[in-house]
């Protein structure tokens, strides 16, 4: 019988381990690999596509303004509460509808025969004119949106309008004023490129910029440095080109490509366009096909980016899968040593990826840098991924969304609840805000609604919407609250303390103390995703709404100087407890409501 053949130890070991580790940590790459180009391109469409739905709410938000003071201005005038025949009472109705829409330059109210009044924000340092107009002599370029009007009882927005008499352009968004089938009136709300831009600017941040394209050409109507270009437009240009305006990288769209929106998986809806700046950086271009959402400005948003918040995670990704293949054919100290290092980041990189799948991007610590190639690119691909993500979250209600995950929910259907309500507003702050530059002004509101969402976020309510300098916040939903009355009053007390402390500080400092009003109110509502199948908001709608919304202005006659005025329902007063002092000051009628409401001042 022949005799067996021996093996070395060594070499046997070394060839089996090595073989073994060979065999699995090329399997682990592979599927490594694949899975996470596959997250990185989902995250990477995602991050484009949250970016672009967040721009557009930022626009809309301010758009929606513009048509509501329309649709108020028609009831207003169908209730009979306005005529042509007093135009004092119509010049005192424009100054209040044009106060606080700061998006709106100007509201012109006129008859069939297109007289009437006018109200202008004149040389935007707050100050209002109105008084009487006959377009067909004063403002001629509108004579011909009266003449449409006149034939289509339904608002519209006109295309870009160059008004010799203001040296600029406008869009105007025309509300017709029907009496049964006979046209009556129009009101004509104008706003200027330069108050478009000052969102679009709004909105921008030192990397993304965000812009609005006239619909079906090239045309620019907000840029955040468009103003340096107005004096370029007159009566035959009433839009720049996109080639003219003063962004070097963005004047050359028409010569850039586009690409494959499959390639980072964005939507169809969207077209993505690359170039490169003047300093030879790469660059991202995402552009609408057509806008459906921007209350019927014929309008679409772009926006432009570093190309390295999409295109630096899979190239590096490429790389890393090369580096990778070549390190697997080291040695058998080498292939084990290797796996050691490999199975430390790995878990590092995993648990990073559970933070951003849970949106606790805080918590989402960079991934470090390693000797190994391939994980060093990886862990640099990664964490640009989270800066560009970290960047595009600022524009989305991050707490809600996670609230919805905690409940296993991807959606919310509109239901029935009983939700507490809460609105603040700053008393004086047109006035307060006048001797501010716009960088101030931005400061300002920024910590002021900071100071306050603190403390609707530790009590777990949920800010509805910022709208200018208040707050819109609900307690009740998602989550079922029993008593959603007490989180909201104690957010409440929360914030007069906050805003005394704040005070303290603005006096020492040598500037004005800041006052607010506080209105809370607890009903039935309808809670849930509204909106268009293609973009809902989550949000409460129904009368309790509106009657916070009451109360919160009663402040200003109840105690016009309180530092702070927190005045609540008997709904709410009846549900707190007796750690909460409560002062009743009695039945109130507010606007919109028949009844009087019972109302009781917190914290007094």
């Amino acid at each position: 019988m022949p005799q067996r053949k021996k093996l070395f130890i060594t070499p046997t070991l070394a060839t089996v381990i090595g073989s073994f580790v060979l065999i699995t940590a090329a399997a682990i790459l592979i599927i490594q690999a694949i899975t996470s180009q596959q997250i990185i391109r989902q995250l990477g469409g995602d991050l484009v596509d949250l970016g672009m739905e967040s721009a557009q709410t930022a626009f809309a938000e301010q758009l929606h303004a513009v048509t509501e003071t329309g649709e108020y201005t028609k009831l207003a005038w169908q209730k009979g509460e306005l005529a042509f025949d007093d135009p004092d009472l119509l010049v005192s109705f424009l100054y209040g509808a044009l106060a606080p829409t700061e998006q709106v330059s100007f509201l012109v109210l006129v008859d069939e025969t297109g007289k009437g009044v006018d109200v202008d924000r004149g040389d935007a340092d707050g100050t209002l004119i109105g008084g009487d107009v006959d377009i067909a002599t004063d403002i001629p370029i509108l004579l011909a949106l009266t003449e449409q009007a006149a034939g289509k009882p339904e608002p519209f927005w006109s295309d870009a309008l160059f008004m010799p008499e203001r040296d600029h352009t406008y869009f105007v968004h025309v509300q017709p004023l029907y009496e049964g089938e006979d046209y009556r009136g129009s009101l004509l709300v104008g706003m200027s490129l330069d108050r478009m831009s000052e969102i679009a600017w709004y909105i921008s941040t030192d990397d993304i910029s965000v812009f609005l394209m006239k619909d079906g050409s090239h045309e620019i109507i907000a840029h955040e440095d468009l103003h340096e270009k107005f004096d370029h437009l007159s009566a035959a240009t009433p839009l720049l080109h996109i080639s003219r305006i003063p962004d070097d990288f963005l004047a050359t769209f028409e010569d850039m490509k586009k690409l494959d929106n499959t390639a980072f998986d964005i939507a169809e809806a969207l077209d993505l366009h690359y170039g490169y700046d003047e300093t030879g950086d790469k660059r991202f271009v995402v552009l609408e096909q057509k806008n459906e959402n921007l209350e019927g400005l014929p309008a679409r948003i772009g926006v432009h980016f570093p190309a390295a918040y999409l295109d630096q995670p899979l190239r590096e990704l490429m790389v890393a899968i090369v580096v990778g293949a070549g390190l697997l054919l080291l040695s058998l100290l080498g292939a084990v040593l290797l796996a050691q290092r490999i199975a430390r980041p790995m878990q590092r990189a995993s648990m990073a990826a559970m933070q951003v799948a849970n949106l606790d991007l805080e918590a989402v610590e960079p991934l470090p840098g390693s000797v190994i190639r391939e994980l060093d690119d990886l862990s640099g691909g990664f964490n640009s991924m989270v800066a560009g993500l970290k960047a595009f979250s600022r524009y989305v209600p991050r707490t809600l969304v996670q609230k919805l995950l905690r409940e296993g929910r991807a959606d919310a259907p509109p239901e029935a609840r009983e939700v507490a309500v809460l609105f603040t507003d700053i008393a004086g702050f047109t006035s307060a805000s006048e001797g501010m530059s716009a960088t101030q002004t931005a400061d300002f509101v920024n910590h002021h609604l900071s100071l306050l969402g603190a403390e609707i976020t530790r009590e777990g309510g949920t800010i509805d919407k910022y709208i200018g300098d208040s707050i819109m916040a609900f307690w009740g939903a998602p989550e079922r609250l029993d008593n959603p009355a007490a989180p909201a009053a104690r957010a409440a007390l929360a914030m007069a303390r906050a805003i005394h402390a704040d005070n303290e500080a603005r006096i020492a400092r040598g500037e004005a103390p800041v006052r607010i009003r506080i209105g809370l109110h607890i009903g039935p509502l309808v809670v849930g995703d509204i909106g268009a199948p293609e973009r809902v908001n989550y949000t409460v709608i129904g009368d309790t709404v509106n009657a916070t919304s009451r109360l919160e202005s009663l402040g200003k006659d109840i105690d016009p100087d309180a530092e702070v005025i927190i005045l609540a329902s008997r709904e709410v007063a009846e549900r707190l407890d007796g750690g909460i002092r409560q002062k009743p000051i009695g039945a109130h009628t507010v606007k919109g409501r028949v009844e009087p409401m019972e109302v009781v001042r917190l914290g007094e």
